[in-house]
């Protein structure tokens, strides 16, 4: 992923604090908005959502998790039939193909339980790992940072976090964020990212950290 850089320096520690304080005080309990009814079904989502809206994935999972939520009756459908019921989401033959793949190494290798560990779950058929940190994150409430455009573009523009890939900004983010902010981090910065800081036309005057950020070419 290539940056367009837009700080010269990054956020003072003060403000990243004050950053998050106003986010936690518009949202306090921020959630993602990936449909799913347990860990197997986010992994899924998760794994569907790449280059895909979350809009999109929640279209075509809605019939597919009523009739497949665990690794076996996935498995069940065969690649044709989970390929059947995501073929409105982009690149939906090789992500019925991972996820076929993944049910089965569930099944023979982790009992039908999604892994708690980031080493175990990119060992998975389609996870990577933003895709690991999500489910960690999510599913099994661990801190974890997975850095997908809007963090990348908000961690850059603001000064929070910049960096030229997405490892670096990941790596600087561990590093800046406080621990009492860690667990939400990911949500806070995704959601600001999708209807506030947005690609082409950010909102800067519904901003609620508009002082704090260094983009100098805000939209007023």
């Amino acid at each position: 992923m290539k940056a367009v850089f837009y700080t010269e320096t990054d956020m003072k520690k003060n403000d990243v604090r004050t950053f998050f304080e106003r986010l936690e005080e518009r949202n306090p309990e921020p959630v993602g908005e990936l449909n799913y009814n347990n860990s197997f079904t986010l992994l899924v989502a998760v794994v569907l959502s790449a280059q895909a809206t979350d809009k999109g994935v929640n279209k075509a999972t809605k019939k597919l998790f009523e009739i497949a939520d665990t690794p076996e009756k996935m498995y069940a459908l065969g690649e044709d039939g989970i390929r059947n019921h995501i073929k409105t989401i982009g690149l939906y033959n090789a992500k019925a193909a991972n996820v076929y793949k993944l049910c089965n190494q569930l099944i023979d290798n982790h009992s039908s339980q999604v892994p708690e560990t980031r080493e175990e779950l990119i060992k998975l058929s389609g996870v990577g790992r933003k895709t690991a940190n999500v489910v960690l994150n999510i599913a099994f409430g661990q801190p974890t940072i997975a850095v997908d455009t809007h963090i990348f573009r908000v961690s850059n523009r603001t000064g929070l976090a910049r960096g030229k890939t997405v490892e670096k900004v990941e790596e600087k983010l561990e590093k800046v964020i406080p621990d009492e902010f860690r667990l939400h981090a990911h949500h806070w910065l995704i959601l600001h990212g999708r209807y506030i800081c947005k690609a082409r036309t950010p909102d800067c005057a519904n901003c609620p950290v508009i002082d704090l950020c260094a983009f100098k070419d805000k939209v007023l």
